[in-house]
């Protein structure tokens, strides 16, 4: 009887079970001696182990953490499929349209309503226009506030990228909302790496417009937050301000839960379709999804006062990418959680600072380890890229960035620029060069990056 490895099954060797005797006999190379016994024959079989030491003893010890998002991964399946099904998407949907892009039988509109189910609003605007996250939470925005009114962030700064966009960091009269007359506070974070409870109890004012919830970690090391603590926060909110609006940046949160936080009560929520939600192959675009008055004013953001959502042509292959990466989403962040997950276990056995900590629950599919240098923060950065299908001949080199303060390092070898939904990992160079890590459409790929990597940190 021949001995699996790791790679082989769905979760860690130790689920197997064998129907006769088998002795493991583990060398110092990583080959593995099975010898199996029965009906008087011996067979001997060599293999090589695909994984180093440290990966195969991680891997070993997640089988509970694995068996619970493949759980994860069934639930949110079928609600995608019967979202899909409600919307009796057909192939002619993937015939997308030109020019104006008038043509409903190109399958926008049976996306936008399959989309909306999927994450419980109301309506949704699923548009390759969008460019990046960060330009389809502008339009939200944009969407939500007026000269006079005071946005609120109440999980600390935002994204580095959002920061332009406030008028936290000039923008050069480009036109930032500071530029139109809207005012900006945040609620610093707990020092535990939360939200600060104490604080957000009396943070909103009768100004406070839109009060705007990042999920994610960010470039940031503190906590992404679950939706039931979204929710919380939604209710502390309200309480305060009935009128305030809500607005969540839910990149990178898609599909890591059960729930989305429109479930919860938030009025709007945006993200991009080359992280989570497209599924590792949607070439491009972005989403906001809410309350249909929000969205509708979203959409006239992204497009022009009248125009609305029903206008904006996407090609046929955009389209049927679309449908087909959203489908497939839940599975692909599935194996982004069990990346996350190997990736806590391996290094913080290494003594290595990690956020979230090893085997506790997720709630985006970022993990971020705490190098401690900048000359380490570059190895781990250059050993990923090596490890890519794309590009591993080339070194990533840090630099300046548009939307980034901080000169930032990026390992993306990846068949859609930028898709860190596949596998990829970033950092800002300043302290504490912490490294962000993220995608990847199995999570055999960060056990192998992982040999990479041990070699030269």
């Amino acid at each position: 009887m021949r001995v699996l490895s790791c790679a082989s099954p769905a979760y860690p060797l130790h689920s197997l079970r064998a129907s006769r005797p088998i002795t493991t006999v583990r060398s110092s190379s990583r080959v593995q001696v099975s010898v199996s016994s029965g009906n008087n024959h011996k067979d001997l079989h060599l293999q090589d182990h695909p994984f180093v030491p440290e990966v195969v003893k991680a891997v070993d010890s997640l089988y509970s953490e694995f068996r619970a998002v493949d759980n994860l991964v069934a639930r949110n399946t079928a609600r995608v499929l019967k979202a899909f099904q409600n919307a009796r998407v057909g192939s002619h949907h993937f015939g997308g349209c030109t020019g104006y892009g008038h043509e409903e039988a190109g399958g926008r509109e049976a996306l936008d309503q399959a989309f909306a189910e999927i994450v419980g609003a109301e309506s949704a605007i699923v548009r390759s226009q969008f460019f990046s996250g960060t330009h389809a939470i502008t339009c939200a925005l944009f969407a939500l506030l007026r000269p006079g009114d005071e946005l609120l962030a109440v999980a600390g700064a935002p994204y580095d990228t959002l920061e332009e966009v406030i008028g936290k960091r000039d923008s050069q009269g480009l036109g930032s909302l500071k530029d139109f007359g809207v005012t900006y506070r945040e609620v610093p974070l707990a020092e535990d790496g939360g939200l600060d409870w104490d604080a957000l109890v009396c943070a909103v004012k009768p100004q406070t417009r839109c009060a705007l919830i990042q999920r994610s970690r960010g470039y940031s090391w503190r906590q992404s937050l679950s939706v039931n603590k979204i929710e919380r926060a939604i209710k502390m909110i309200k309480m305060q301000n009935p009128n305030c609006l809500v607005m969540v940046d839910n990149c990178y949160g898609e599909f890591v839960e059960s729930i989305e936080p429109p479930m919860v009560g938030a009025d709007l929520i945006a993200g991009s379709l080359i992280k989570n939600p497209g599924g590792t192959i949607a070439p491009c675009g972005g989403y906001v999804a809410g309350k249909e008055r929000w969205v509708k004013a979203a959409a006239a953001r992204l497009s022009a006062p009248g125009l609305g959502v029903d206008c904006g042509s996407t090609p046929g292959d955009i389209m049927r990418a679309f449908f087909q990466g959203l489908f497939l989403s839940p599975q692909m962040v599935g194996e982004a959680i069990k990346g996350t997950f190997l990736l806590a276990e391996v290094m913080a056995s290494k003594g290595y600072k990690v956020q979230p900590l090893p085997r506790v629950q997720r709630h985006d599919v970022v993990q971020a380890v705490q190098l401690g240098s900048r000359e380490r923060l570059l190895a781990f950065c250059e050993a990923v890229q090596r490890s890519s299908p794309v590009a591993s001949f080339t070194k990533p080199v840090a630099g300046t960035t548009p939307g980034y303060a901080s000169e930032v390092i990026f390992a993306d070898g990846t068949f859609i620029d930028g898709s860190t939904s596949e596998l990829s990992c970033d950092g800002p160079l300043r302290e504490p060069f912490a490294v962000y890590c993220q995608g990847g459409t199995h999570w055999t790929q960060w056990g192998l990056v992982l040999e990479e990597v041990l070699k030269y940190i």
